[in-house]
């Protein structure tokens, strides 16, 4: 292999990828590699996950867990115990998830497509911090997101607005139309009781977040020419009142509650949309095709891939490559590919701490047993050192999900966690692993000069390991 062609062959490991031991598995052609790999995601490793309707009905039982407590251990109450059992549940839940994608990450031989799983995930943010989600994260990313990575953005969209997760994430489960049915009854029945009425009336989180972090972008409500107001916010919202939660199906049109609905047209950009269901689907329809849309995704994507703030050649030529496809998204992969920019051997990226773990589970060749249901206390122990590194996998601090910018990431603690771990982790391998060999077969012409001086210099395994893990070529990409 040439030098430059080993050069895009390292850029395609770890840059597009999540790391590669030998880039031998990479190939002659980088661009033909990456190119193959496009398409839904892999299905998910691992056992004990639900599906959106094992997870909506496993929701649903929990309250029968609550009323099931008899005789409680001494000390506690029912609810107390209760709860307890309950969120043991949630715990088993929440693991099986987080090991599963783990696990799917350390051992796929489609990298490119597990980071964009990862990368479609995390911008369509669902988190375990809000108590809501509980036992829904991970089927969101199995059946919302893996499935729609590399078909229309209209269809991902869909998927991740009307699942379940994201409908109790963003409160829209409790948002009632000021005029729907079920207000009416409500206020009908506080008039006869001389109480408040319980119902909080329309919720705006869901409409602000698609309209803010999954299409146009905040930015684009700013300047001269905004693209839209918050009445456009109050009017999508009304058109998202309805859609609630099923129980026992996963099918979206299930989650649809028209008792909760607000009735009437709405306008919103511009444009009138009728009462009802369909309503949704026409507006992230006209979402999807949004020029601002359009160019929120391909300076996210660019951003991703290539820089913290990318080229604007880069983001212009994405942009209208998503509009000339109709928004779908296998093209603007192809032009990202394909791009000069993204080629670049200066590496701009920090990777995140889930990226540096499973990174280095890669390209140590660990034995991914560390994520396996046969190892779960392995399992919870390694997705606590991702948390430990700053980032709970699954657990995103905010709709917006976590940063994909370096200043972020690099705070003296943080830095000094990855100092520790990396030092742990080299403790426990360095006399197994020779970290310089390493170093040429996964980094290859990345591996700086002094990089290479410094492990050549270094006392023993252990520390010529360490200083690998947190050389620049290996915690940037």
């Amino acid at each position: 292999m040439s030098n430059s062609a080993s050069m895009s062959a390292a850029i395609a490991a770890h840059r597009f990828g999540l790391g590669e031991a030998s880039l031998d598995a990479v190939g002659a052609d980088p661009q033909q590699w990456l190119a193959a790999q496009i398409g839904p995601a892999d299905a998910p490793r691992g056992d004990a996950l639900l599906n959106t309707a094992q997870a909506l009905a496993f929701v649903a039982a929990e309250r029968e867990q609550r009323r099931a407590v008899k005789n409680p251990p001494e000390g506690m109450t029912a609810e107390q115990a209760a709860a307890q059992a309950v969120g043991a549940r949630y715990r088993e839940v929440a693991v099986a998830d987080a090991r599963s994608r783990l696990l799917t990450a350390a051992t796929t031989t489609r990298p490119f497509a597990e980071r964009l799983q990862w990368f479609w995930a995390n911008h369509f943010t669902v988190s375990l911090a809000k108590g809501s989600t509980r036992g829904l994260v991970g089927a969101f990313e199995r059946d919302a997101i893996r499935p729609n990575i590399a078909g229309s953005f209209e269809q991902l969209l869909l998927a991740s607005t009307t699942h379940p997760a994201m409908l109790r994430y963003l409160d829209n489960f409790q948002s009632a139309g000021p005029h729907s049915q079920i207000v009416g009854r409500a206020a009908r029945r506080a008039a006869r009781t001389d109480e408040s009425p319980r119902l909080t009336g329309l919720n705006e989180n869901l409409a602000r977040e698609v309209l803010e972090l999954h299409t146009l972008g905040a930015e684009s409500a700013r300047g001269p020419n905004p693209a839209y107001a918050q009445a456009d916010v109050t009017q999508f919202a009304r058109v998202l009142t309805g859609w609630r939660v099923g129980y026992q199906d996963v099918d979206p049109a299930r989650n649809f509650d028209p008792a909760w609905h607000d009735p009437g047209t709405k306008t919103l950009l511009g444009k009138t949309y009728p009462q009802g269901p369909d309503a949704l689907r026409m507006v992230l329809h006209d979402l999807a095709l949004h020029p601002a849309t359009a160019r929120f995704v391909a300076t996210k994507l660019a951003r991703h891939f290539v820089a913290d703030d990318p080229p604007p050649a880069l983001v212009d030529r994405l942009a209208a490559t998503y509009l000339r496809g109709g928004a779908q998204l296998a093209p603007v992969y192809r032009e990202l590919i394909a791009s000069p920019e993204a080629w670049s051997p200066q590496a701009m990226k920090l990777k995140t701490p889930e990226e540096f773990v499973i990174s280095s589970v890669r390209v140590l060749r660990l034995n991914p047993r560390v994520f396996d249901r046969a190892d779960a206390k392995s399992a919870a122990q390694s997705a606590a050192s991702i948390a430990t590194l700053g980032q709970r996998p699954q657990a995103a601090p905010s709709p917006a999900g976590w940063s994909d910018r370096a200043e972020d990431w690099l705070g003296p603690d943080a830095v000094w966690k990855r100092v520790e771990w990396s030092t742990r982790t080299a403790d426990r391998l360095g006399t197994s692993i020779d970290a310089r060999a390493l170093a040429a077969q996964s980094l290859g012409p990345l591996l700086s000069v002094d990089t290479r001086t410094q492990l050549d210099r270094a006392a023993d395994g252990s520390q010529a390991l360490a200083l690998l893990l947190m050389a620049p070529e290996f915690q940037r990409r």
